[in-house]
């Protein structure tokens, strides 16, 4: 079976161990940095949404514009905009990028993050408003008559999507969250389900619990399974790890000098989201896991989003990547700390013997269903 790549598509050159050496806004960089994914073998590259960041649909229809193969994956929050609204501009996206787009529902984990656009709902109503939000997507995607919905969050009637998505298909949904709503929603109606990189076994029970909420929903093919992470990589072992003691120690200074935090949305110690807390959890229980799994990254940000890391040569991260491909996760996504180069390095040194080690099992697969 395929294995696909998400990397990153941003307007700054930013992150945990750096302050921007870019402008604010630099359009030229958002180009590069897509068209280093394009070049270097990547699938797809996610355009993040934030309260205080530039608008992603935008930045999509940029880049759509610029580069012919990449595709684009749209992170979008329902509370900024009514469904009907989002399903046209959505589809509008699609046409203009020949049929590449994906959209990435995220519902909030920080309520103090969600109040700064206006959104008050408690953690668990967001959840049912965004599977009613998809629901109603969805169905103006495919729709061949106007409809009628009346629902908990949304009322109208006679609305008809004139601009469909490319030749009538539906683009993917993805989803993510590890709290007990974020898997009954999002096994019900995502395409892709993510979750962030942890131990193994770890990622073993999310999968699980991905699947079994698939078939209480009535599904018979549940979503497929993305894990996210954060690659280290060095020509040796021992240099990967001089590198990764490097990134710390930046990560470190970077929040000293921010007076203890990386970002205002995001606390370092006790976050709301659950997929923050069970990163800490594990963070609490060592800082190495399975061949190369570091979980330092991860306690220094306070779990903040994709943050556990795989330390190693390319061939030592690659096995990691298979062994995780092994327990069922068909989308890889991972992002550096120098953004651009660390794309680069990895689409050139890692992805190509990912995808010959699912090639090898896709043989060894037929020749075992031959026999």
């Amino acid at each position: 079976m395929p294995v696909e790549f998400l990397g990153i598509a941003t307007t700054t050159d930013a992150s945990e161990t750096r302050a921007a050496t870019t402008r604010p806004f630099d359009a030229g960089y958002l180009e590069r940095i897509v068209r280093a994914h394009e070049d270097n073998g990547w699938t797809r590259v996610l355009f993040a949404y934030g309260s205080s960041g530039p608008e992603p649909a935008a930045l999509a229809a940029y880049v759509a514009s610029r580069l012919d193969s990449i595709e684009l994956l749209l992170a979008h929050r329902p509370n900024v905009s009514y469904p009907t609204y989002a399903a046209k501009t959505f589809a509008t996206l699609d046409q203009l990028s020949g049929g590449r787009l994906s959209v990435h529902f995220i519902t909030g984990g920080n309520d103090h993050e969600q109040g700064r656009e206006g959104d008050t709902l408690t953690k668990d109503e967001r959840y049912a408003r965004t599977q009613e939000y998809i629901q109603i997507v969805k169905r103006a995607w495919t729709s061949t008559e106007p409809f009628d919905h009346h629902g908990r969050f949304y009322d109208f009637a006679d609305f008809h999507l004139d601009t469909k998505p490319v030749d009538g298909h539906v683009p993917t949904i993805s989803f993510g969250g590890s709290s007990d709503a974020a898997f009954r929603v999002g096994a019900a109606e995502a395409d892709i389900y993510a979750v962030w990189g942890e131990p193994l076994d770890r990622t073993q029970e999310q999968i699980d619990r991905v699947h079994a909420e698939a078939a209480a929903a009535g599904r018979t093919t549940p979503p497929r399974i993305h894990a996210a992470f954060r690659p280290i990589i060095a020509p040796t072992e021992e240099l990967a790890w001089e590198k990764a003691h490097r990134v710390l120690d930046a990560i470190e200074a970077r929040k000293a000098a921010l007076g203890g935090v990386l970002s205002k949305r995001h606390p370092i110690d006790a976050p709301e989201n659950a997929g923050s807390q069970r990163l800490l959890e594990i963070a609490a229980q060592g800082d190495r896991f399975d061949s190369v799994l570091w979980t330092a990254t991860a306690k220094a940000t306070g779990g903040a989003g994709n943050s556990n890391a795989l330390v190693g040569t390319p061939e030592q991260v690659a096995e990691a990547l298979l062994a995780y491909y092994d327990r069922g996760v068909r989308v890889i996504s991972a992002r550096g700390y120098d953004l651009l180069d660390d794309a680069v390095d990895f689409g050139r040194y890692v992805i190509p013997l990912v995808r010959e080690g699912v090639a090898a099992r896709d043989r060894e697969a037929a020749a075992s269903a031959a026999a």
